[in-house]
């Protein structure tokens, strides 16, 4: 049954941050409020982890999970990065974005896509999840929360516990509902990038002239 924390969304309590990162390193899912919707996390590295947290989700092997990185220092250690691809991505992260990139030999072939090679990177602007990341000391994989018979992310820690109370090891509330929106995408493992889904990301900026079309990675992040 999974446990319920009320964590303070600017200033996350330390207690409550080392105990969700004990239940992680034990193998736990987590259901997680980000900068664009709940999220379930688990261990980068716990096998078991993360063929749950596919089921829950109904996503197969070849489906992209992301990862929440903590800041540009880990994204340049597990994504292959060139100097425009980091000029871009300093320039809007944090933030609710998405960035698909080519794996580096650090990503488990588990969590990258089995035949491209690629892997979806977060950089969350959000206060707990930054909290949990720094006291891990490295990233999380995540999906965000939409079970496979419903059309929408759950938002409401209230009904995520009504939902998935049997199959989670923790829910964190901050006291709110979460955004619904997911993740904007941006594919960046062909050439110039192309924003594949369109989310909570706003195209402003150094993304406004980006081109937008469709992809198999639509529903997945």
């Amino acid at each position: 049954m999974a446990q319920f924390f009320e964590i303070h969304p600017q200033n996350p309590q330390p207690r409550l941050c080392r105990e969700a990162v004990r239940l992680l390193l034990s193998g736990g899912i987590v259901a997680l409020p980000t900068d664009a919707c709940y999220s379930l996390v688990c261990h980068l590295d716990d096998r078991q982890a993360v063929e749950r947290l596919r089921r829950l989700r109904g996503l197969n092997q070849r489906q992209h999970l992301a990862l929440l990185c903590k800041d540009l220092k880990h994204i340049a250690h597990y994504a292959r990065v060139d100097n425009a691809q980091y000029r871009l991505m300093k320039a809007v992260l944090p933030g609710p974005y998405t960035f698909i990139l080519e794996a580096s030999r650090e990503v488990p072939r588990r969590v990258s896509h089995p035949s491209k090679k690629t892997i979806g990177i977060r950089l969350p602007d959000h206060p707990v999840v930054q909290a949990i990341l720094a006291e891990l000391g490295q990233p999380l994989i995540a999906s965000s929360l939409k079970l496979p018979h419903q059309d929408e992310v759950l938002r409401d820690p209230l009904e995520i516990r009504d939902h998935l109370e049997h199959d989670l090891d923790l829910i964190v509330s901050t006291g709110d509902i979460c955004g619904v929106n997911p993740t904007t995408v941006i594919d960046w493992t062909r050439g110039d990038p192309v924003v594949t889904r369109l989310g909570a990301g706003l195209l402003t900026g150094a993304l406004e002239p980006l081109p937008t079309t469709y992809n198999e990675f639509e529903e997945e992040h």
